[in-house]
């Protein structure tokens, strides 16, 4: 079976082919810089890391681009608020985004382009549209360049809107547009603005618009025509939309497959920082929920549907986590960490339909009864088959607890080896108890460390310790 995914402008799931055999471009829209990410912006870099790692696994080379807009009425108005420059305020949220992403294993970029570091492919771009008529200058003195909408008759095709529909774009005053509809591929300094947030061009000081960003980073990185360009469902109309008009009537292909993912709501609606209503991942682990427990999260749901945060659903989660996780602790301990294997048929056939991850982890949870069957059996041959092909399943959704990325590096391996050494202390303490039959002194210490978050569990083996809940 290929890989089938869901392209928004044909609204159907389509056997995906590769520009290039062996070979694939992503595009994935990044951040606007003006705030802190909250965790439905994150959801967006876990679905496409996941794509990314399936289509690795697939055999493809993958060139990802993820951009960054470090330029927009957002960060200027938060610039204006605070008395900050427009780039300090972007620089700060992006090395947040950044050490949120390293938090929840997503994988870095290929490359990842800030918006005003591509100032130049946005004036060719732009002087491409004037010149052949999909584009003009405000006469009005402004110093913006609007896209002529009614010059590009396919507009509005991957939103399904009709432009005899479409109210005002709404980025820009309308007294020098044409038609209300036409969206803004420049826009001239305004007195009001901070004093820095502008850059020469053919057209005067200006800046550039949402739009321009994307079509001309897309180009610059990918080239004319690539793969697949992914975003939150919410992006669709107006950015994609008119980032296909722009690139299109610009002679460039642009994108094969529009590949778009479900929001995180909370009560019903749209996670967002104007409506106060935002969580980060400080406030995740402060509900005692690891990072990798959230990415287990998203992964469970499938990358298009809708999420309604709750915080019993996200518990649910972290517990089903960590029944797998237990697994793969008891069975490494067992038969050694070893090596990822083979994918089951079943997980296989499961990601190549649309990335089904729910799908996808019933095969898994599968897997994982078998292992625990044959760890009460012990069974060494099954428990060191089913680890490696649940390991493996694990590694392509990013949460193998026996990643590096989750084991700890540097200060966090020291910090681990005390606690280690602390609480082998604490159970040799115990076992000494219950050696002399002090069965109220073993089960006080049993009731400290689970009061400090560590579960102990008497095995064959011995006692083994879990940080979390005990299933």
């Amino acid at each position: 079976m290929t890989l089938r995914l869901y392209d928004t402008a044909t609204r159907s799931v389509r056997d995906f082919v590769p520009r290039e055999a062996g070979k694939v471009g992503v595009y994935l829209c990044g951040l606007t810089l003006q705030a802190p990410p909250h965790i439905g912006h994150l959801r967006s870099g876990v679905n496409y890391d996941v794509l990314r790692r399936w289509l690795t696994a697939s055999g493809f080379e993958v060139t990802f681009i993820r951009n960054l807009t470090d330029i927009d009425d957002k960060i200027l108005v938060k610039a204006t608020e605070q008395g900050r420059p427009f780039w300090s305020i972007a620089y700060d949220n992006e090395q947040i985004l950044a050490a949120s992403y390293r938090a929840l294993n997503v994988l870095p970029p290929t490359y990842e382009p800030r918006a005003t570091g591509h100032i130049p492919e946005m004036h060719e771009l732009i002087t491409r549209l004037i010149e052949t008529g999909h584009a003009y200058p405000a006469t009005d003195g402004s110093g913006d360049v609007y896209f002529d909408v009614a010059s590009w008759p396919a507009y509005g095709s991957l939103s399904g809107q009709s432009p005899d529909d479409m109210q005002s774009a709404g980025d820009a005053p309308e007294r020098g547009k044409r038609d209300p509809r036409d969206f803004a591929l420049w826009k001239g300094a305004k007195p009001e603005e901070p004093a820095d947030a502008y850059w020469p061009s053919p057209w005067g000081r200006g800046r550039p618009g949402w739009h321009i960003e994307c079509s001309a980073m897309c180009w610059r990185y990918l080239g004319p025509e690539f793969d697949i360009h992914g975003g939150g469902l919410d992006l669709t109309f107006p950015h994609h939309e008119n980032e296909i008009a722009q690139s299109q009537a610009a002679d460039l292909p642009f994108a094969r497959y529009w590949v778009h993912h479900g929001l995180l709501g909370i009560g019903g609606t749209k996670m967002g920082k104007s409506l106060g209503n935002t969580l980060d991942l400080d406030y995740v682990a402060s509900l005692g929920v690891r990072p990798v427990e959230l990415r287990y999260y998203y992964a469970a749901a499938h990358y298009r549907s809708r999420i309604d945060y709750s915080e019993d659903a996200l518990r649910e989660a972290a517990v089903a986590y960590r029944r797998i996780e237990g697994f793969v602790q008891r069975a490494a301990e067992r038969v050694g960490a070893g090596h990822l294997g083979d994918l089951p048929g079943g997980y296989v056939a499961a990601m190549d339909d649309d990335l089904n991850t729910s799908a996808a982890l019933a095969v898994l949870h599968e897997v994982v009864r078998d292992g625990n069957t044959a760890l009460t059996a012990a069974d060494d041959v099954t428990v060191r088959t089913t680890l490696a092909a649940a390991r493996a399943m694990l590694d392509i959704l990013g949460v193998d607890p026996l990643d590096p990325a989750w084991t700890g590096g540097g200060r966090a391996d020291d910090l681990r080896g005390v606690v280690d050494s602390l609480i082998a202390l604490a159970l040799e303490q115990r076992a000494q108890a219950r050696t002399r039959k002090d069965w109220a002194a073993a089960d006080a210490v049993r009731d400290q460390l689970k009061q400090a978050g560590v579960v102990v569990e008497d095995t064959p083996q011995g006692p083994r310790w879990t940080i979390g809940e005990q299933d």
